[in-house]
């Protein structure tokens, strides 16, 4: 298939590889020009709108919804240079109101749109063992499907909404943050009891959850790697999202307003930049020492 890869960062580096090695004939575009030179195999276009001139399907890898809008909405942006009929599969995390903005704008144009946000880590995309979570029309997630698949061990088809993928996505992303944070309050609890952190770890787990997710998290947070996953400031901007689409439908989320504050206590003793797992683990003992 014809495609165009927007946005080359440390999780779409990894999955446009991984579509080249599938066979896909592979434009790729990405702010920084030297990223896109270092990919073999792909064409490299000078800007985004270029690459996605005559393509069957586009995916991005974006920061944000501010990233989105730039490349997406802007003036002379993607939308508008993409051929009618073309297919958009977002598998960033965006909020649910552009997810729902992206749908109403391609349906305008008479494109079509998928959302696909991914579960993983960079390691995992480099792995090609993302989970993928999809939302549109049975016709349109055909059509991704052979996009999809190369990168991922798994899909969950969710609705055919394309919000709907997207409100799974933060919302997954708050299950793992409040795991992270009570794990880390667990850890101060257990240190103040005299008991080494790794050592209560490997109890309740074995006990209680046996499960290689906790186990991963808990390897991060008591040694913090050197190329860091996602940041404190991405935790909290995909539970800043949550928040807002929580209180879109008049819900209130007691748990995630919660730490929502723990986020802010993080930035602001310079943790934005740490790893989400790690510096949520030094906040809990920062907090605990009052």
């Amino acid at each position: 298939m014809r495609i165009a890869f927007l946005g080359l960062g440390a999780m779409g580096t990894p999955m446009a590889r991984h579509l080249v090695k599938a066979g896909h004939d592979v434009t790729v575009w990405n702010r920084s020009r030297a990223r896109a030179e270092a990919l073999e195999g792909v064409c490299v276009a000078a800007t985004a709108a270029e690459a996605v001139q005559d393509v069957e399907a586009v995916l991005t890898s974006l920061f944000d919804d501010a990233a989105h809008e730039a490349v997406l909405l802007g003036a002379g942006g993607v939308l508008d240079a993409m051929p009618p009929g073309a297919l958009h599969v977002s598998l960033s995390t965006i909020s649910v109101e552009l997810s729902e903005r992206l749908a109403a704008e391609h349906a305008q144009r008479n494109q079509r749109y998928v959302a696909a946000p991914v579960f993983g880590r960079p390691n995992v995309a480099e792995a090609a063992r993302l989970w993928i979570v999809v939302a549109g029309s049975d016709e349109d997630v055909a059509r991704a499907r052979p996009l999809l698949e190369p990168l991922s061990r798994g899909i969950s088809i969710v609705g055919t909404v394309s919000r709907q993928a997207h409100a799974l996505k933060i919302g997954g992303n708050f299950l793992i943050s409040t795991m992270i944070y009570s794990l880390s309050e667990a850890f101060v609890f257990a240190q103040a009891e005299g008991i080494e952190p790794a050592a209560f770890f490997e109890a309740v787990n074995s006990a209680l959850f046996q499960s290689p997710f906790y186990a991963a998290y808990a390897q991060v947070m008591l040694h913090p790697p050197e190329v860091k996953g996602a940041t404190i400031a991405l935790g909290a901007k995909d539970l800043r999202l949550l928040r807002d689409a929580a209180a879109g439908r008049d819900t209130t989320l007691a748990l995630a307003d919660h730490l929502a504050g723990v986020f802010e206590q993080a930035q602001a003793a310079g943790f934005a930049a740490e790893d989400w797992a790690a510096g949520l683990y030094q906040t809990a003992k920062q907090l605990a020492q009052g």
